[in-house]
């Protein structure tokens, strides 16, 4: 037994024998390089934050300002900020351990992204813009009434603060807390008092910082990807990146498929066992059934997302989705793939990388207190970066923080800019511009606060973006199947809409309940069906029907052309073109 509370350093590359307790393995791989490099990074986006934050401060530090940043976002700064809020430790670490458990038809997740992303520009956009919208909970009390927009307000509020600021500064503050030997804790509040340095800036303090931190994401990223690989090319006897992708297409062919039959592929569940990917991916579910229902919701009914194109024009905002879906395309090369070069290592015995992935877990048998090593896909991000030689780890680790960071802030100023505009507001409706800019700013503060508390409660979870999903989808079929009837069927009412806020996380646990072998994708169609169904008829039996409150809509709007209309052909060809090769 070790005393847990002194830091122990091993070099996991010569370890051997039994399985050492988890908790006390950091490997402490920063040198003083890598820490100079990480410090660059750290001063560079602190100091231009700060810079665009004195820069703006002549002007008036209205709302629209600090929580739009309206019409001061270009189109690159709005896709880039879509990415780097987008892109977390959630992302890194947990589709890095998808990738290590399920292979690459995890990045489903992100290429059926980059198409919902033109669906979103082409069909929500408009919508948007054209009603003056810039908030979600707003679009409900304009289409609705203010009961259904409090209602969702709150249901996103929650799921922001308990499911996803929680779970960025759990994944990003264990990643950290290996890399370098700092305690946890330590870790999660340097992310937190980081991410609220950023945030406290406004919207276009985020949005042009985030531009850095996916430049650095990106190069991090690729660095740890092109490493892994060449790591993987010596198995073979052979070097270089392009060698080792071979070998892994070769000796993990099971890990290159997208699309999942039953049985198909057995995965570890991280307490010891295995389970079935299909659970997770359930077939042609991702492609044309309710992964759609998931990215539609977050990518186009999410104020954390849509907000970075609210405060633009439609041509403006197109061209940043646009830019968001070609940096898509690019994104499981640096967060899918590094996961299968683990995965193989470890199948071929690579003791660092056994060690690595491997934590000890006690359970109680008859009485008696077991320790048993299982297998934490979840650390198999940790594991690539053990393989990095210095230098490197420095540029992978300002890569993390920067994603970490870039998605805190993001999170942060959606959560303000929903409590400040539509709680804060109708609570006290004579409030001035600056008491909502200062009661954004309270929320912000009071959010992180709460997400540093909660985050170690997520230490117990397998894997950790699987947990994510699974909880944003009893939420996601309400939300997509409120705003789809809200636009485009003027009979929906608010009686209607309430009914379908109140009862899509009841309907989701029971048929969670009484159908427990059912895939969660496949209970989110389930539900997104039945919750259509609902509002049709409680519509069709509500004497308010025929005096609901419609939206503008101009169909001229959804045309398409030009660079934009070529941008979307070349990003479907693309899709089309991985999805068969890769089936």
């Amino acid at each position: 037994p070790f005393d847990t509370k002194t830091p122990i350093v091993f070099d996991l590359r010569r370890c051997e024998g039994a399985p050492l307790k988890s908790e006390t393995i950091m490997l402490s791989k920063l040198s003083s390089t890598d820490y100079v490099i990480f410090m660059l990074y750290f001063v560079i986006v602190s100091m231009y934050g700060y810079w665009i934050y004195r820069k703006k401060r002549g002007n008036e530090n209205t709302a629209s300002d600090f929580f739009l940043a309206e019409g001061s976002l270009t189109w690159w700064a709005i896709g880039a900020s879509l990415i780097a809020s987008n892109i977390s430790s959630e992302q890194i670490v947990g589709m890095s351990g998808s990738g290590f458990a399920m292979g690459l038809a995890i990045a489903s997740y992100e290429w059926m992204a980059a198409a919902t992303l033109l669906v979103v520009a082409i069909f929500f956009l408009p919508i948007y813009l054209k009603n003056k919208i810039y908030t979600m909970p707003q679009f409900l009390t304009q289409r609705y009434n203010g009961t259904v927009a409090m209602v969702m307000a709150v249901f996103w509020l929650l799921v922001f603060v308990f499911v996803n600021l929680t779970s960025i500064l759990h994944l990003g503050a264990n990643t950290i807390s290996t890399m370098t030997g700092f305690d946890y804790s330590l870790c999660i509040y340097g992310l937190a008092v980081f991410a609220i340095f950023i945030t406290l800036g406004g919207m276009k303090v985020i949005g042009y910082t985030d531009v850095i931190q996916v430049l650095v994401l990106i190069i991090g990223g690729s660095v740890a990807t092109w490493l892994a690989l060449s790591k993987v090319a010596t198995m073979g006897g052979m070097s270089g990146a392009l060698d080792g992708l071979s070998v892994l297409r070769e000796q993990a062919d099971d890990h290159f498929h997208l699309i999942f039959q039953k049985g198909q592929m057995m995965m570890p569940d991280g307490k010891g066992g295995t389970e079935d990917a299909y659970s997770k991916l359930p077939g042609l579910a991702v492609l044309i059934g309710a992964m759609w229902i998931a990215n539609l919701s977050y990518w186009g009914c999410n104020q954390y997302i849509t907000q970075r194109a609210l405060g633009a024009d439609l041509k403006t905002a197109r061209a940043g989705l646009l830019f968001a879906a070609f940096l898509k395309l690019f994104m499981p090369a640096i967060v899918v793939v590094p996961g299968i070069a683990i995965y193989l290592l470890h199948k071929n015995g690579d003791p660092a990388i056994v060690a690595g992935m491997s934590e000890t877990v006690t359970s109680m048998v008859n009485g008696v207190s077991v320790q048993t090593s299982v297998v934490k896909p979840d650390n198999a991000y940790s594991s690539v970066i053990s393989m990095l030689p210095s230098g490197a780890v420095g540029l992978v680790f300002a890569a993390l923080v920067a994603a970490i960071v870039a998605s805190l802030a993001g999170k942060a100023n959606s959560i303000a800019t929903i409590f400040a505009l539509d709680i804060f507001k109708k609570i006290k409706p004579a409030s001035n511009e600056a008491q909502l800019v200062r009661a954004g700013r309270y929320t912000i503060l009071s959010s992180m606060f709460v997400a540093v508390l909660v985050a170690p409660a997520l230490k117990s979870f397998g894997q950790v973006f699987q947990f994510i999903q699974e909880f944003s989808g009893l939420i996601s079929p309400g939300v997509l199947a409120i705003f789809l009837m809200g636009f485009f069927w003027r009979g929906n009412t608010a009686s209607a809409a309430l009914a379908a806020a109140i009862a899509t996380i009841p309907l989701g646990i029971a048929i969670e309940k009484f159908l427990p072998g059912m895939p969660f994708m496949n209970r989110m169609g389930n539900v997104f069906v039945v919750l259509i169904a609902l509002q049709w008829l409680v519509s069709m039996i509500d004497p308010a029907r025929g005096k609901t409150k419609g939206i503008e809509i101009d169909t001229n709007d959804f045309r398409v052309e030009g660079p934009f209309a070529v941008g979307c052909l070349i990003v479907t060809g693309v899709l089309a073109a991985f999805y068969t090769i890769f089936w």
